[in-house]
């Protein structure tokens, strides 16, 4: 049995989120939907309110600090990631894009992604179609149809409410795509030799 890797990343300000309880609850279908074809699976979290000040620090100095380059390897060495963002004034949050704009080049072509998004109201629901299908059009990275969203009403359902048929539904259609696909392997760390910022600094003084 081939095991598949799944990188969540989950955009989330506090702790804990609507946005972490969404990716969750992808992350459990997606490993469900694997295992039904044949497949096992790991799932890995990026939690990218731990890397708030790393991502910063990376903009000032141009270089992604160890974390954050572990941070980064493993969406980029994953089979398929999971990408799960609150909306802030009708977009992705901050916080995401800044993940984002730290990736090589390249780094998500062809990768199977699955988009989702919370917020308050149903009406912030066209962030998915709008702003991130687009975002990830242009990264290159294979987009599943079904998008998910959830309003704060959607929690009210539970498992079985719509919300929890779209997570089926988009999960399966994720796996049928992993499943199709040999396995990644996770690529070499280009900043592995390269000291970082406070090494440097150390060395000058």
């Amino acid at each position: 049995m081939t095991t598949r890797t799944i990188a969540v990343v989950s955009a989330g300000l506090s702790t804990p989120s609507s946005t972490r309880l969404l990716a969750d609850r992808l992350a459990t279908a997606t490993v469900a939907a694997l295992r039904e074809r044949g497949e096992d699976a790991v799932v890995e979290v990026v939690e990218l309110r731990e890397h708030a000040r790393d991502l910063a620090d990376a903009f000032v100095t141009g270089f992604p600090n160890a974390a954050l380059r572990a941070a980064v390897g493993t969406v980029t060495g994953a089979d398929a990631v999971l990408a799960v963002t609150p909306v802030f004034t009708a977009s992705y949050s901050g916080l995401f894009k800044s993940f984002v704009d730290v990736l090589e080049e390249g780094a998500l072509t062809g990768k199977p992604v699955l988009l989702a998004a919370t917020a308050g109201t149903a009406r912030h629901s066209l962030v998915l179609e709008h702003a991130m299908r687009p975002l990830f059009a242009h990264l290159r990275a294979v987009t599943v149809p079904t998008a998910v969203f959830a309003a704060s009403e959607d929690w009210a359902g539970g498992d079985g409410g719509e919300l929890g048929r779209r997570i089926t539904r988009a999960a399966g259609e994720l796996a049928d795509v992993v499943t199709g696909r040999p396995a990644s392997a996770r690529p070499a760390d280009p900043f592995a030799d390269v000291p970082s910022f406070e090494d440097l600094l150390r060395g000058g003084s």
